[in-house]
């Protein structure tokens, strides 16, 4: 049973920030498919809490390629939007990957970016492919607009860096994080479809006559957040691209991760496969870029 106290549907995003006015201890509702899940199980935070709809809100919504090449992404895009995007295949596949495994059709029908970043947990499918993308948050209030790396926009599990009043409008892609560069996105679960991932690695990697240029990983379900390997990246640097060099890349890993064990796997198991999931990415991201 849910346990809602009241709900309220913004038709703008001004219109946000007034109902946000009103009912201060709202939560905010886009797809649904994590708020209303903790609602029903009366998740702490989530027990007899008003609800802010902004499904309609439009300013928050579809990706436009600015002048510059700058990729700004809706925080109400879905899933399904982001991975038919034209401009998301052609400029940034990994994300249209990583999506595409998220849930079940249903899901990714309903479920946002914006609401999957924003519940902040540590195996969001998208939050790797973002990492890697060097992805800037653009947070709004009714006053205010500030920008946030993503990379330091999560504070824990279930936590990111919103002050009350504060809505996730927009993700910003500039375009020297992107263009270049191959990438492949691997989500490890017991089941190929409709799971959580017992780990997730992302790769991002720009190559030029067989040397690496640039390198970025980031592993989902590694810790508390998603972690990008600043050791591993920074060895990969001008090496050339060999069986031998993406082995290390991978055992690099191992000094940047603080795995975590529960019931979906230990942190041996885990540990392995940090070392493991990146040699694969990458051979997948330059096979395809061949």
């Amino acid at each position: 049973m849910f346990d809602i106290t009241g709900y309220y549907e913004a038709h703008s995003l001004a219109n946000v920030f007034e109902l946000l006015k009103e009912q201060p201890t709202a939560r905010i509702v886009a797809g649904g498919t994590d708020v209303l899940v903790k609602s029903r199980a009366r998740v702490t935070g989530f027990v007899e809490t008003p609800l802010i709809g902004i499904s309609r809100v439009a300013e928050m919504k579809g990706v436009i390629m600015a002048d510059d090449g700058t990729i700004n992404i809706g925080a109400l895009t879905t899933f399904d939007e982001i991975e038919h995007n034209k401009i998301i295949n052609q400029n940034m596949p990994l994300l249209s990957q990583a999506v595409s495994l998220v849930g079940g059709p249903q899901t990714r029908r309903m479920g946002t970016i914006g609401g999957n970043v924003c519940n902040a947990g540590p195996a969001a499918d998208s939050a790797p492919a973002l990492f890697t993308y060097n992805a800037v948050c653009e947070i709004c209030s009714a006053t205010t607009t500030r920008e946030v790396p993503i990379t330091e926009f999560y504070i824990g599990v279930g936590k990111v860096k919103l002050q009350p009043g504060e809505v996730l409008v927009k993700f910003k892609i500039t375009k020297q994080n992107y263009q270049g560069y191959q990438g492949y996105y691997i989500k490890f679960a017991q089941r190929a479809a409709l799971d959580i991932a017992n780990l997730s690695c992302a790769a991002l990697v720009k190559v030029t006559e067989n040397k690496i240029q640039d390198l970025r990983i980031c592993f989902g379900a590694a810790a508390a957040t998603p972690i990008r390997m600043p050791a591993a990246e920074a060895y990969g640097l001008g090496k050339e691209v060999s069986n031998d060099t993406l082995t290390t890349i991978g055992d690099y890993c191992l000094q940047d991760t603080k795995t975590i064990a529960d019931w979906r796997a230990s942190k041996e198991y885990r540990d392995h496969l940090v070392t493991v999931l990146p040699v694969r990415a990458l051979a997948l991201a330059l096979k395809d870029g061949e």
